[in-house]
């Protein structure tokens, strides 16, 4: 089976607008979690984000482009044109119907939709923007991607929750070693900081409530309180390695492995004994050809809410045995927050960044070992180690378990 590899990261976050800066720092530590500004939160007990700074859309899309687009799909567009400028990917008429996109969204445009609804319910329907309907779509972002490049391959968007970057690149991954595409621009992209988005979250008793510099969150922490909201995008664009090569490209990674799981087992809360999502990354360490022990790195789910944690904890001892202690495992959620279907794509760019690098990003925040969760978690500082294959979780609502397998490309 030839190799699917990786020519182009994107990135938009709170801790950096492009992967550079957003690399630079994740692996000194530096927290993009800060006030709550998007909306006046002063009724809300939830006072942190993970918000997008410095970020003026019209640097990157015409004027008009932006007043129709919901800001998740501004933040897909953004990304998209840098992984594209990196990968030196050129769509033409002669390869469009070859390349795909496949850009996930959990949510889609919650921001869209809810100032639309507040129009309407101030002003009547005529206030209605109609433009609602493509901002809101949960494909909307790798619609507009296809239209903004003339990509006319395969376009659509996977919804699985928190799980929806790593099943996007997962669909890709699969249609390109089928033959169907050539190339193909994948990854996720959301904006949930909205009044309902944290509302909604904090009413689940997901979210933290800690203050602005009280440590939040803080992933596999025994005092952890629960998720801090962020909002962003990852992309990579993968080809097949004949295709890469072909037309010289640098490969900065193979994409080596993918798996999908369900628990069958709750809504919301994840399996108990995490065996949903240790199948998962079993079976995407069988799809990449490789033995626990060769694993350099895994970037966890890590949200820093009691029940996930303890659960992903369970889940790593279930898949790798005495391995598990043996492994670093980050939570890079810890700086650049919970980007509900976005963060998997985007932790998929900090991999592919720990391979070309030899540097594990930490989780900040660790101040009190768990007994619950006794793995080696890389706490508060990076660490050099080179790194020749990793692993990314992404576990959603619903169930959903999504796996990924990067691998140094030689």
């Amino acid at each position: 089976m030839e190799k699917i590899v990786i020519t182009g990261l994107g990135a938009v976050s709170a801790v950096g607008n492009n992967s550079a800066a957003a690399w630079k720092n994740i692996t000194e530590g530096v927290s993009g979690v800060g006030p709550l500004t998007l909306f006046d939160a002063a009724e809300y007990l939830v006072k942190v984000a993970a918000e997008v700074k410095d970020f003026n859309p019209e640097d990157f899309l015409p004027a008009r482009e932006v007043r129709r687009r919901d800001r998740y799909e501004i933040f897909a567009a953004v990304a998209v044109q840098e992984a594209l400028k990196q990968s030196g990917l050129l769509i033409t008429e002669e390869n469009a119907g070859r390349v795909g996109v496949v850009i996930s969204s959990a949510i889609g445009g919650l921001v869209s939709l809810e100032e639309n609804h507040s129009d309407l319910l101030r002003e009547g329907p005529r206030k209605i923007s109609p433009f609602l309907i493509p901002m809101l779509m949960s494909n909307g972002a790798s619609g507009l991607v296809g239209i903004d490049h003339g990509a006319r391959g395969p376009a659509f968007s996977v919804a699985s929750a928190c799980a929806s970057g790593q099943d996007g690149i997962g669909m890709a991954w699969l249609m390109l070693r089928a033959g169907m595409i050539d190339a193909a621009v994948a990854g996720a992209s959301e904006s949930t900081i909205s009044p309902v988005g944290i509302a909604a979250f904090d009413r689940l008793g997901a979210c933290s409530r800690r203050g602005p510099g009280e440590g939040a969150p803080a992933p596999f922490d025994k005092d952890r309180d629960g998720l801090v909201v962020g909002e962003g995008s990852g992309i990579l664009v993968l080809e097949t390695e004949s295709h890469a090569r072909a037309r010289g490209a640098e490969i900065l990674a193979e994409l080596a492995g993918y798996a999908s799981t369900a628990d069958a087992f709750h809504i919301t809360a994840p399996h108990e004994e995490g065996l949903g999502g240790s199948a998962a990354m079993r079976q995407a360490l069988a799809a990449a050809g490789a033995e626990a022990s060769q694993l350099d790195y895994i970037n966890a789910h890590g949200t820093a809410t009691p029940l996930n944690d303890k659960s992903e904890t369970l889940a790593l001892k279930h898949a790798f045995g005495e391995l598990a202690y043996q492994i670093p495992v980050s939570s890079t959620k810890s700086m650049t927050g919970h980007m509900m279907g976005a963060t998997g794509a985007l932790e998929t760019v900090f991999c592919v960044q720990a391979i070309r690098t030899g540097i594990i990003p930490p989780t900040i925040n660790y101040r009190t070992p768990d007994p619950e969760c006794d793995l080696d978690y890389v706490p508060n500082e990076a660490r050099q180690k080179a790194v020749k294959l990793a692993m990314t979780n992404a576990f959603g609502f619903g169930g959903h378990n999504a796996v990924l397998v990067v691998r140094e490309y030689k």
